[in-house]
């Protein structure tokens, strides 16, 4: 197997960090490697924010729940889904841009996901360790407010990169007979591999907490999705100018 498949099923997110910074050249080369993904119709929508402000930091950590990697993280980037480029450059080539579109906002989102998880990989491979935080999205107008981003950007998540002060086991993902498909949508024997996987995720929990988590995979779905999350998102897309049709 080649060296970049470890690499990639080594993941783990990583909350604590080394005080050692990482220079302005290297965070550049992060962020410029994963600018080379894939990207729909060259539409290259992905827009990058790195914060060091203390009170900026401080009140995006709120703003997070009290995420205090945010904060301690040598390097925080908010990755923004970026129309307001592409409206520029068509306005500049002498046309308009048809706001509002389903499509647009689709693959501005994707080439984001796409870009920052070259990024994440081009750091990996350097040793640092990163943290996902979706939670940006909890109140996305104030981020966007401290970020001053323009009508057709909005912040998709942040990034934590840092040199890891932690060494966490890595969690376990679902059966590949899960995901991987023949032909056809067969779930006929998912419920049997979900069962033994909420099992090994139990197991997993416990080791990593020494025992002071109990829970399964089903049981946290049943927390994410039975109910509304963050509901706001719908008229704030709207009103950054994603009103989508």
């Amino acid at each position: 197997m080649h060296e970049i498949h470890d690499l990639l099923r080594g993941h783990r997110s990583i909350r604590k960090f080394t005080d050692e910074q990482l220079s302005d050249e290297t965070v550049a080369d992060i962020v410029r490697t994963g600018l080379t993904a894939a990207t729909s119709s060259n539409l290259q929508a992905t827009t990058v924010v790195r914060v060091r402000n203390p009170e900026t930091l401080g009140r995006i950590a709120e703003i997070a729940g009290g995420q205090k990697q945010i904060i301690t993280a040598p390097v925080f980037l908010v990755w923004c889904a970026d129309l307001h480029r592409t409206r520029m450059a068509c306005e500049m080539a002498g046309g308009s841009m048809t706001s509002g579109m389903t499509e647009q906002f689709v693959i501005a989102t994707v080439d984001v996901a796409l870009a920052a998880q070259n990024a994440v990989v081009a750091a990996e491979a350097e040793g640092l360790g990163i943290c996902y935080i979706g939670a940006v999205r909890n109140d996305p107008q104030t981020v966007s407010e401290l970020l001053e981003l323009p009508d057709d950007v909005y912040p998709v998540f942040g990034l934590c990169i840092g040199h890891p002060d932690q060494n966490p086991e890595v969690k376990p993902r679902l059966p590949i007979e899960v995901v991987l498909k023949e032909e056809t949508y067969d779930d006929s024997g998912d419920p049997d591999r979900i069962a033994a996987y909420d099992e090994e995720m139990r197991q997993y929990y416990r080791s990593r907490t020494g025992g002071n988590k109990e829970s399964s995979w089903s049981e946290e779905m049943a927390g994410l999705v039975d109910g509304e999350r963050r509901p706001h998102m719908k008229q704030f897309l709207a009103d950054r100018g994603f009103e989508l049709r």
